[in-house]
C-alpha cells in the first residue's frame, strides 16, 4: 500500500502538484509507512468521526481527488476484502443502487465540486467507478475468486503513470457524478440488533427484518447520518 500511495505521489507531482494530502483511509487509519513518504505529503492518519469519513481533509481548495487501494462493495464476491464501511453490513444501498465505499466519496467530493482524477483497486470496483464517473482513469490491481485473489505486486509505474496523464487530462474539472438530491440510504445488516440500534438516530426507520432506511435532500445529511449508523 505504501508502494502505490508513494506512486500516485509521484505522478501528482510529475503533473505539477505541488502538495498532496493523503488520508489513511483503511481499517486503523495507520498502514502507511511515513518514513517512506516524500517531502511534499501531509497525512490523515486514524479517524477523527467528522462525516466526511474516508475524504476526511478534501475540501474546495483541492485540484482533484486520488483514490488507492479500492474495494468492492460489500454483497460483491469480487474481492476478499469485500465491504462497505464495516464487516456488519450486508448490502448499502444509495436510491435504490447498491452502493460501495467509493461511490460514497465520489459524492462527497461533489459536494466540495471538485473532480475525481483516479482510482486503483480491483476490477469490479474500477468498472464500478468508470460507470459512475465517466472518464475517470483507473488501474486494475487484483480480481477475486472466492477467498482467493489474483493480485499484481505494487503497481508503481502504472499508478504513476495513470495519475500524472490523469491530472494533466484537459477534461479533468467535468470528472463529477450528478449530486442530485432527494437522497435514500438502506443499510441491510446481517444481524437484526444492528437494525434495532440503529433505528433510534433520528429520521431513521425499519426497512425490513435487518434493515433501516434514512432520508435527506442534502448530501451531507446522508454522511451524517452513516457516521452514526454504521457505527
Amino acid at each position: 500500500m505504501t508502494a502505490e500511495v508513494i506512486a500516485a505521489c509521484e505522478g501528482a507531482r510529475a503533473a505539477g502538484a505541488t502538495e498532496v494530502v493523503i488520508n489513511d483511509a483503511h481499517d486503523s487509519g495507520r498502514n502507511l509507512i511515513l518514513d517512506r513518504l516524500p517531502d511534499c505529503v501531509r497525512i490523515v492518519r486514524g479517524w477523527s468521526g467528522y462525516p466526511d469519513a474516508m475524504m476526511f481533509g478534501f475540501d474546495a481548495g483541492f485540484a482533484a481527488a486520488i483514490c488507492t487501494g479500492y474495494h468492492a462493495k460489500a454483497g460483491s464476491e469480487a474481492n476478499p476484502l469485500a465491504h462497505t464501511t464495516n464487516l456488519r453490513i450486508s448490502r448499502l444501498l444509495l436510491n435504490g443502487a447498491v452502493a460501495s465505499e467509493f461511490a460514497v466519496n465520489a459524492l462527497c467530493a461533489a459536494r466540495y465540486g471538485e473532480p475525481l482524477a483516479f482510482l486503483s483497486g480491483d476490477a469490479e470496483i474500477c468498472a464500478d467507478a468508470r460507470a459512475m464517473v465517466p472518464g475517470l482513469a483507473t488501474v486494475e490491481t487484483l480480481e477475486g475468486f472466492g477467498r482467493a485473489s489474483l493480485s499484481v505486486p505494487p503497481a508503481r509505474a502504472a499508478i504513476r503513470e495513470g495519475v500524472e496523464a490523469a491530472l494533466s487530462a484537459p477534461d479533468l474539472g467535468r470528472r463529477l457524478p450528478p449530486l442530485c438530491g432527494p437522497f435514500e440510504v438502506v443499510i441491510e445488516f446481517l444481524n437484526p440488533t444492528n437494525a434495532y440500534r440503529s433505528g433510534w438516530y433520528p429520521g431513521a426507520r425499519a426497512h425490513g427484518p435487518r434493515a433501516i432506511a434514512f432520508a435527506a435532500t442534502d448530501f451531507f445529511e446522508i454522511q451524517r447520518a452513516l457516521r452514526f449508523l454504521t457505527a
